[in-house]
């Protein structure tokens, strides 16, 4: 094996040219080795904490329908206050004002589950538009009839034609199921926010609809909120990619008769009475006490809470199956509004009751969320916007009784003693669920 040659191989040469005496150096040269250059360091990007909401609202489509169907539904607290203000001011009657605005949601409460079946079958795009547009003349109809003094009964005539009108919010729902219809949690994060929806349209609709009237002219307030109605469905109408599939020949009966469908809409009947009561009696506290004006503002406070605990709510996982849920909320609900009730007999203060109302709607939304839940989870396959516009149904039907129960209470024994009808409106409701409890426990184990 050839050795590899030693430095003394090479010995230095040594010679002299003039004055300069010159080394040559023949030994090897071993290269230095590169210096190691340090690696940049990396900074990294700061880890962006999400938010249950802000992860719904990255799949793809779900902010424009979601504007759409805020626009569709704003209105839907502007109509009966404008209606009311538009017809008193005109007729000089608040009876005619609110048997008309009452006939409007009879007829809304007997069309609304055959619009929805109809959405169903069709989809959504084909039948919410035109049935808005029939039901935006019927209150452009109203609007003309009390504009140029037509007879009283065509203005109930009217507004039976805005029966048509769809439930979007039902809609935007369905569309929450359909994109999440593997994902449970955020399916309860999408129902939590569309309520917390639901609470902030009942706060700005009347205060939108009463500020147009006043400042501008009776009938401002109609026009403005039709304009907005189908504006919004339009823009919700064309977010086709994130539309629910329609279905066409279903073989699934109605949701009227699904295994424990009907009392969890008796459930439904009797908060819609906690609601309705509580307006009635809040406005007739507010003005015993000389300050009629301030009942809107103290019943928005009671939105305003459902609201903050709706967005607070979605934001939890949800802990256990819904019909465990849903008799606690009713629970927290029936406790809760003893406070108003305490408020308006010890103390007799509006300001007093006002704070009462804000603790008492953080039951409000959690309630109806997990109810929502229960409708949704027992709706039959395919008819999931008939099932949610039965429960508004229920509502509304529990609101009309509510309202006339309350006002009783109010008219012959006292403003005060009106509170306790929401009380024992959610006690009903809180009986109701506890009985159905096993039922639909069992149910979901099928």
């Amino acid at each position: 094996m050839p050795q590899q040659p030693s430095e003394h191989a090479y010995p230095p040469l040594f010679t002299a040219t003039g004055d300069s005496l010159v080394i040559a150096d023949f030994r090897p040269r071993r290269q230095k080795a590169p210096r190691r250059q340090k690696a940049p360091r990396l900074h990294k990007a700061p880890h962006r904490r999400t938010t249950p909401y802000h992860r719904l609202f990255t799949i793809p489509g779900t902010r424009a329908f979601t504007v759409g169907n805020l626009l569709a539904r704003l209105p839907m607290g502007m109509f009966s206050v404008s209606a009311v203000i538009m017809i008193a001011g005109s007729r000089g009657s608040y009876a005619l004002a609110g048997a008309v605005t009452a006939t409007g949601l009879a007829a809304t409460a007997l069309v609304a589950p055959w619009t929805a079946r109809l959405v169903d079958r069709h989809g959504q795009a084909r039948i919410a538009v035109p049935a808005t547009a029939f039901a935006l003349l019927g209150s452009v109809a109203l609007l003309l009839c009390v504009r140029f003094g037509a007879p009283d009964w065509t203005l109930f005539a009217a507004e039976a034609a805005t029966a048509t009108t769809p439930n979007t919010g039902g809609m935007s729902r369905a569309r929450w199921a359909h994109l999440l219809r593997d994902d449970p949690a955020a399916a309860h994060t999408a129902n939590s926010f569309e309520q917390a929806a639901d609470e902030l349209c009942f706060m700005l609709g009347p205060v939108c609809a009463a500020f147009l009237c006043g400042t501008f002219f009776p009938e401002a307030g109609t026009l403005v909120a039709g304009v907005l109605m189908m504006t919004g469905v339009l823009i919700f109408a064309a977010q086709r990619s994130t539309e629910p599939p329609p279905q066409p020949r279903t073989p699934s009966k109605s949701p009227l008769l699904a295994a424990g469908m009907p009392p969890l809409l008796l459930c439904f009947l009797a908060t819609g009475a906690v609601f309705g009561s509580m307006e009635v009696v809040t406005i007739a506290f507010a003005d015993a006490q000389g300050h009629r004006s301030a009942a809107g503002a103290v019943l928005a406070l009671q939105a305003a809470g459902s609201c903050v605990a709706g967005l607070l709510y979605g934001a939890r996982k949800p802990t256990g199956p819904a019909e465990r849920r849903h008799p606690l909320c009713l629970a927290a609900m029936t406790a809760l509004l003893t406070l108003p009730l305490l408020a308006a007999s010890l103390t007799a203060s509006l300001a007093a009751l006002a704070g009462a109302l804000l603790l008492a709607g953080a039951a409000t939304a959690p309630t109806m969320v997990t109810g929502m839940t229960l409708v949704q989870q027992r709706t039959p396959e395919g008819r999931l916007n008939e099932g949610m516009t039965l429960a508004v149904t229920g509502l509304l039907g529990g609101i009309a009784c509510g309202s006339a129960t309350g006002g009783w209470m109010v008219e012959h024994i006292s403003a005060t003693a009106g509170y306790g009808v929401p009380v024992a409106a959610a006690g009903s409701a809180l009986a109701i669920s506890l009985t159905i409890r096993p039922t639909l426990s069992r149910l979901r184990a099928r």
